[in-house]
């Protein structure tokens, strides 16, 4: 699985940081992915952080 962040549309709400910290990280005010591939422990919370993003700037595949 992979994830990417929308950095242009990233309100910095720092939802998916709390809800997937192995996955996202809170750089220049605005989530970054730094896990990439995702590792199969955090894939239900990277998805539960997509799900969870107030602008869908998270996608996953």
């Amino acid at each position: 699985m992979r994830a990417g962040v929308d950095r242009e549309t990233c309100t910095g709400c720092g939802s998916c940081a709390e809800t997937c910290p192995e996955v996202f990280r809170m750089e220049e005010g605005r989530s970054k992915v730094h896990a990439d591939p995702v590792p199969e422990s955090a894939e239900e919370s990277c998805e539960k952080a997509a799900d969870n993003c107030p602008v869908d700037a998270i996608k996953v595949e």
